[in-house]
């Protein structure tokens, strides 16, 4: 192997060779179109191509490519390093929030364990179990984070699908050297059941996932767009429930519903019931679990449940900032429960630093969005509309975008030339709220249409979890459908005649 050819095998790692091209020639083109075409096409070229990386996450996680693509906007031009500093110093709170909040959240983790694994073992009704998976997620989602929500449910369908491989290949629970990700070891008339048990976490996961979002759109911790948004706004965590009420009230009951239905019709992959060779051996295998429980073992988790009334006490009467909140978190749930080593504290925060670096990648961007005035044209021609009709225009807008790129890009994007709208007095403030209103739930509510959109759905569908339960992209999407359409549509409705 050349220099070259490693050099080449190298750059963005096993993404495709198409992939690479297209960064390759992006990153070409964008210096000559600056000197030709000047810096607004170039500006919006470099948008596109930014959604490109965003939409394709699955090929590569968009830091790579999308930090090469900033990077030289930076170097060319297009936006100084000091307005990037800027827009991250102005977001220090959505990047604290982040860094420790779901860290914070990771150390609640066998509480929320406990209680998703009592959910699924002690209800028997499949539509019932997936109206609480759907609504215990949605709770613990506007007062945690949905990643830290979907990494539990995650973990649950983990450990009961390994439980029930290891039996179905005629090993113990207490057998460590498994692979269940491999069905040859599988007897034969366990086939049938591994299938339906397939099918039924499938639809659990989903209805859990989508649960995530329904309370994320809620609160001011749900999402880290949230934050952002009610920051620029100046609202507190009760004023942001209360002001998103009117759209995400109708649209969690909408939800909620679209929920019980599917399980009903058992339409769109839903509707699978646990069989009950696999209920027997996962009661078998948690009866087991509990025996195992020591003092201490309960003490820690009597302490979460502590700490976890306290994280929204303190979050409801915003005692601090909502990032110095979950530092706190992580302080009395490590102290109490023993973590005291570097190592084990780390662990906590692998999930939240990746996208906490994209959201900075993301900054960059909107940086040059704001030194080039790009989005000013478009929200002139949307603001210069009939105010009756610009809150559910602007709710479509974030919808579509955050369908195919990220909610929380979009948000940034569009916050950022709202403010700036009634910075000019071009608008009121009344009508800015009504605005930032439309914005939050427009890129909260059509996002689960894809894995893009939604940090939470792609960190489901990238999981270890998903190619057990045969959970590829496409069947995410096609089981999404339903909940996109029934939420997107209540969402608008109450945009445009609640608000």
């Amino acid at each position: 192997m050349t220099t070259t050819q490693a050099l080449i095998k190298n750059f963005l790692g096993n993404s495709p060779i198409w992939y690479k091209q297209a960064i390759v020639l992006f990153l070409i083109i964008n210096p000559i179109l600056l000197y030709t075409v000047g810096p607004v096409i170039t500006g919006w070229m470099l948008i596109f191509e930014f959604i490109f990386t965003l939409a394709l996450a699955l090929k590569c996680y968009p830091l790579q490519p999308g930090g090469l693509l900033a990077l030289e906007a930076i170097i060319i031009g297009l936006a100084s390093a000091e307005t990037v500093y800027h827009e991250v110093a102005a977001n220090l709170e959505v990047i604290l929030l982040l860094m420790f909040m779901v860290a914070g959240i990771y150390f609640m983790k066998n509480m929320l364990l406990w209680v998703f694994t009592k959910l699924l073992l002690k209800i028997r009704s499949k539509v019932i179990l997936s109206l609480m998976f759907s609504l215990f997620a949605a709770i613990l989602s506007a007062f945690l984070d949905a990643l830290t929500v979907t990494a539990v449910l995650i973990s649950v369908g983990v450990g009961f699908y390994a439980v029930y491989h290891k039996v179905a290949s005629g090993k113990q629970f207490h057998h460590e050297a498994h692979d269940h990700g491999d069905d040859e070891t599988i007897h034969m008339d366990h086939h049938e059941a591994l299938a339906q048990f397939r099918a039924f976490l499938r639809s659990l996961l989903m209805h859990g996932a989508v649960g995530t979002a329904l309370g994320g759109v809620c609160t001011l911790v749900g999402e880290p767009q949230n934050l952002l948004i009610a920051q620029k706004a100046g609202w507190d965590f009760v004023e942001f429930f209360v002001l998103m009420a009117p759209v995400t009230m109708p649209v969690l009951i909408a939800g909620l519903a679209t929920c019980m239905l599917l399980e009903k019709l058992k339409w769109f992959g839903y509707g699978a019931d646990i069989p009950h060779s696999v209920r027997c051996i996962l009661e078998d295998f948690s009866a087991e679990q509990d025996k195992k429980l020591t003092k201490s073992d309960k003490m820690a988790l009597f302490v979460q449940i502590l700490v976890a009334i306290f994280l929204v006490l303190a979050l409801a009467f915003h005692l601090a900032a909502v990032g110095l909140i979950g530092l706190t978190v992580i302080i009395l749930l490590t102290a109490f429960n023993g973590i005291v080593e570097e190592h084990q504290i780390g662990k906590a925060f692998e999930e939240a630093l990746p996208f906490t670096a994209l959201l900075v990648v993301f900054f960059s961007i909107v940086s040059v969005i704001h030194e080039q005035h790009l989005f000013q044209p478009i929200i002139s021609a949307v603001l210069a509309m009939d105010t009756a009709v610009q809150p559910g225009i602007f709710f479509i807008a974030n919808g579509l975008l955050s369908a195919i790129s990220d909610n929380v890009f979009v948000a940034t994007v569009y916050i950022n030339e709202v403010v700036a709208a009634l910075n000019e007095g071009s608008i009121t403030r009344e009508h800015f709220d009504l605005l930032a209103i439309a914005i939050n739930t427009g890129t909260n509510i059509p996002s689960v249409a894809t894995p893009n959109g939604q940090a939470a759905f792609l960190f489901l569908l990238t999981s270890a979890l998903a190619p057990l339960i045969r959970l590829s992209y496409g069947t995410m999407v096609w089981m999404a459908l339903p909940y996109t359409v029934v939420m997107s549509i209540t969402g608008y409705f109450a945009v445009t005649h609640f608000l």
